[in-house]
């Protein structure tokens, strides 16, 4: 039997949890610093580890908050970023998430654009928790829909794969697919009405 979840905005006070869920010097997955979506490819490729996390810590302090954190007690264990879509370069314009005109650009749009979870507390479901925890910040923020370009779990994963979400987990949440422009990345979408 695991401890209840909790699940909070990051916000500057919660900065170090964050900080500390990531790793300190690891910065995520390879020092990404949650930066990969909202850098254009050739930026974030040249930004060194140190500046990704200060950069982000910035992004944190300035608000509003970037994200949701899953906690267990008072452990932070994972991690979903949220937030307007337009704020996400790399999603805006990679060939699988780029928006679908005429959908994508209608309304206020936000996009969930990955997922990091504390060695030791995967497979525990915290993907979908995380993402309704998500999904409730986008419409409190006043969010009209929510888009996600996830992995089909079709094959067994890789090491990396599943950062950007599970499709049947978005599915069963009722997100629909609106656009596939490759084999196993299908770009989804949650309308949030008005």
């Amino acid at each position: 039997m695991h401890e209840p979840i909790s699940f909070h905005a990051l916000t500057p006070d919660r900065w170090a949890d964050f900080e500390t869920l990531f790793g300190p010097d690891r910065g995520g997955n390879s020092g990404c610093w949650c930066l990969w979506p909202r850098l254009r490819r050739a930026d974030y490729l040249v930004m060194p580890k140190a500046d990704r996390k200060a950069m982000f810590h910035q992004i944190v302090v300035r608000g509003p908050a970037p994200g949701v954190l899953a906690y267990e007690n008072d452990l932070a264990i994972g991690w979903c970023a949220v937030g307007q879509r337009r704020n996400f370069a790399r999603f805006e314009t990679t060939k699988v998430s780029k928006p679908v005109e005429g959908l994508s650009d209608a309304g206020i749009v936000y996009a969930l654009t990955c997922f990091f979870v504390r060695k030791g507390y995967t497979r525990r479901g915290l993907m979908r928790e995380l993402s309704l925890a998500a999904i409730d910040m986008a419409r409190r923020a006043g969010a009209t829909a929510i888009e996600v370009c996830p992995v089909e779990a079709d094959r067994p994963l890789v090491w990396g794969d599943g950062f950007t979400g599970i499709a049947s987990v978005f599915s069963k949440l009722g997100f629909r697919e609106i656009a596939r422009r490759s084999p196993r990345r299908p770009l989804m979408r949650l309308d949030l009405g008005a």
